[in-house]
C-alpha cells in the first residue's frame, strides 16, 4: 500500500490535531501523582480532549469484535502499551506511567506519548526513561528526506541496546494522518538503508517501546494491555513528525499560549 503524502491543506490540519494531542498530554502529565487511580487520569484526559473540541481516537477503536474502552492509554511499570484506566490501579510513589494520547481533530489524527515518574522514582527507572526518550530523538533525527525507514529503526535500536535494554518487536511505529494507522510501519529495530524511502510530506508516528529485560511481551486477558513477558519495567515515548526538505519537524508540540482554533464540523 502506498504511503500517503500530505498536501499543504492536510499538513495544516495535522498541525492542529497534533497541537491538541500534545497539549492534552502535557496537561495530563500534571495530574500524575501518588494516590490517583488510572481511571481518574483517563477521565481527566477525556475532559481535556473535549475542552479542546476534539475526540479521543482511542475510545471505541475496534480490532475484530473488541472496542477499546478508555479515552487514553495508561500503562504502568511493566505495562508496555494500551493500558486501560482502572479504579483498581492506584499509582504509588516510585512508579512510572506511560501516557499515550491520540486525538481526532477536524478529520486528522494527532498521536504522542511520554513516560513519567510518579513522585520520586529510582535511578534505574530514571535511566530507562532517559534512554528511551534519547532513542526517540535519535530516531527522529534520521527522518530525513532521502533516508529510509530502516535508518530510523537502526538509530533507535543501536542506542537502546548500547545501554543494555530490549527493544519491543511486537509493536511498531506507523504513518498517521486521516487514520490512526497508515503506511509505513516503523519498527524500532532494523538495518540502515532498508525499508521505504523517506519523501517530503510524510507524517510519521515514531515511538520507541523499551524494556529493561527481554523484548518479549504478552497480552493480558482484557485483550488490550500489553506487558513485558518477564514482568520487568517498560517505557514508551512518541512524537508525530513531518518530513520536509529542511529536515524532520516535530508536530506534537503543545500550544499553551496560543489556543487551537476549533473548526465547525459536520
Amino acid at each position: 500500500m502506498a504511503i500517503p503524502i500530505k498536501n499543504d491543506a492536510a499538513i495544516a490540519r495535522m498541525r492542529e490535531a497534533c497541537a491538541v494531542a500534545s497539549t492534552v498530554l502535557y496537561k495530563l502529565k500534571d495530574s500524575v501523582k501518588p494516590g490517583i487511580t488510572t481511571y481518574d487520569l483517563d477521565q481527566i484526559g477525556r475532559d481535556l480532549i473535549a475542552d479542546l473540541g476534539a475526540r479521543s481516537a482511542c475510545y471505541g477503536y475496534q480490532v475484530g469484535s473488541r472496542r477499546f474502552p478508555a479515552h487514553t492509554c495508561l500503562s504502568v511499570n511493566e505495562e508496555v502499551v494500551h493500558g486501560i484506566g482502572s479504579l483498581k490501579r492506584i499509582l504509588y510513589d516510585g512508579d512510572i506511567i506511560a501516557l499515550d494520547v491520540v486525538v481526532e481533530y477536524n478529520g486528522y489524527i494527532g498521536d504522542n506519548a511520554m513516560t513519567v515518574p510518579v513522585g520520586e522514582t529510582s535511578s534505574a527507572r530514571q535511566k530507562l526513561l532517559r534512554v528511551t526518550e534519547e532513542s526517540l530523538r535519535l530516531g527522529i533525527a534520521q527522518a530525513k528526506v532521502g533516508n529510509r525507514i530502516g535508518d530510523i529503526s537502526h538509530a533507535v535500536q543501536t542506542h537502546v541496546e548500547k545501554h543494555g535494554f530490549g527493544v519491543v518487536r511486537d509493536m511498531v511505529g506507523h504513518g498517521v494522518g486521516a487514520h490512526m494507522h497508515e503506511e509505513p510501519q516503523i519498527p524500532n529495530f532494523g538495518r540502515r538503508k532498508s525499508g521505504d524511502v523517506i519523501r517530503p510530506g510524510m507524517t510519521l508516528a515514531i515511538e520507541p517501546m523499551v524494556n529493561v529485560g527481554s523484548w518479549r511481551t504478552r497480552t493480558l486477558r482484557d485483550g488490550w494491555t500489553i506487558t513485558t513477558a518477564d514482568g520487568a519495567d517498560s517505557a514508551h515515548f512518541e512524537h508525530t513528525v513531518l518530513t520536509t526538505e529542511e529536515g524532520p519537524e516535530i508536530l506534537t508540540i503543545p500550544r499553551f499560549d496560543s489556543p487551537v482554533t476549533v473548526h465547525a464540523t459536520g
